[in-house]
């Protein structure tokens, strides 16, 4: 059993500190709002929560100005960097009562340079190792204990015998078999930040095929990125592959963000970063565009950036819905919208519902569906969707007593359909 504590019991720390003591290890937790927990010792100080332990990790947050979180356009605002207020205090304040024996862990997310610069000048008595994690929201503690790599950071990329202590740690808790990516402080930095970006640069692109199959006609958005997910040589795996809503959440875009600060503070010369921002409002816009074609009031099925959470920190959906108030309404689905857009892919339709179902995920079985992205079957899902409107009409006029004969062609459709 090993003693460690962590500073930050909120949306990425609560979930892991619990892991790591119902793995069996003793946790105490300090955070500043008043917080409870069934498997920690919840401390009063960050004096109080250091004291005796061997690992200290430090999981408070290193937020953007909410203007920049991604739920409304962003492109035009100037490049920021996280601010590192909160992190700078508590890291000087657990110096304070810390020592030699005990390691300092820094698990939240920086811009390259951070730590070599701005944290490590205000430790000076425990060791210290930048391990960021990559997490996701709605599934952290499966993540903590089963993660894609660890990432372990030390001054001069070496394995030093805080790295080493830190590694087999998370040998004891892991239940896979992860890999350590062992490099400098500022090479971790880079991992992490450029990890995230890496996934919104290809969203960005399969939305981008989005779009120019909504322009250009006779494209089946998923026929090109099936071939493309399964062309392992040179394209990267089938991960975010499929085109559909953007990218959202606490990372993404805000890390894109802070990396267009990035770029101009090391003077590169061009922003990559600026253009995948860019990319990822115009997407946004063009998908409002394409919804209000079909009415102007619309709803959709959620506002959370992701499927299964209640967080909407850079929600995609907010982000459409901010192009869709421009000329159209939105509003509860319980209100008979024109429209309803399928955020997520697992989101349901209401049964009763008759109006437009707009989704861009192409999954949708029904008659009044746009595909968004699927314009080679476009004309075959009107064709059929107008014969389906000529057959009900037919039936109403037989109904209403109208000229058709009940054993003509409506009964003939009808065989053709059992």
């Amino acid at each position: 059993m090993t003693n460690v504590a962590f500073i930050g019991f909120g949306k990425l720390g609560k979930p892991c500190a619990e892991v790591i003591a119902q793995k069996g290890h003793d946790v105490s937790v300090y955070d500043t709002r008043e917080v409870e927990s069934e498997y920690c010792n919840v401390k009063d100080t960050i004096e109080e929560v250091v004291k005796d332990r061997v690992i200290v990790f430090v999981a408070v947050p290193t937020p953007h100005d909410p203007l920049y979180d991604g739920s409304e356009p962003t492109y035009r605002l100037p490049p920021k960097d996280f601010n590192y207020d909160t992190v700078k205090e508590v890291i000087a304040e657990a110096n304070k009562h810390m020592n030699e024996n005990q390691i300092l862990v820094l698990i939240s997310t920086v811009l390259p340079g951070t730590v070599r610069n701005h944290i490590v000048p205000l430790i000076t008595n425990p060791k210290f190792v930048y391990n960021p994690y990559l997490i996701a929201m709605g599934t952290v503690a499966w993540d903590m204990v089963n993660p894609e790599m660890v990432m372990i950071g030390t001054e001069n990329g070496e394995e030093s015998t805080e790295a080493h202590s830190l590694q087999h740690f998370y040998n004891e808790i892991m239940e896979n078999n992860p890999r350590y990516e062992v490099g400098t402080w500022d090479e971790c930095e880079c991992i992490k930040v450029f990890y995230n970006t890496f996934i919104s640069a290809k969203i960005g692109l399969v939305n981008m095929i989005q779009d120019v199959a909504e322009r250009q006609g006779n494209i089946n958005v998923d026929v090109v990125t099936n071939a493309l997910k399964k062309s392992s040589q040179r394209i990267m795996g089938p991960s975010y592959m499929k085109s559909g809503m953007g990218d959202g959440g606490a990372c993404h875009p805000r890390d894109n963000i802070a990396l267009r600060y990035m770029a101009q503070e090391l003077n590169l010369g061009y922003d990559l970063f600026a253009e995948i921002m860019k990319a990822r409002d115009i997407q946004a816009e063009n998908m409002a565009n394409a919804i209000l074609k079909h009415g102007n009031k619309v709803a959709f099925t959620s506002d959370s950036y992701k499927p299964d959470v209640p967080y909407t920190n850079g929600s995609y959906s907010l982000l459409v819905q901010h192009y869709v108030k421009r000329y159209g309404f939105v509003v509860p689905v319980d209100e008979n919208p024109h429209v309803i857009v399928k955020v997520h892919e697992s989101d349901l339709i209401p049964t009763d519902y008759e109006g437009v179902v707009f989704d861009p995920w192409r999954s949708h079985v029904g008659i009044n569906v746009v595909h968004y992205g699927d314009t080679r079957n476009e004309k075959k899902n009107e064709r059929e969707t107008t014969q389906i409107h000529e057959i009900g009409k037919i039936i109403e006029s037989n109904q209403d007593g109208g000229s058709g004969s009940s054993d003509g062609v409506v009964g003939g459709l009808g065989e053709d359909r059992l």
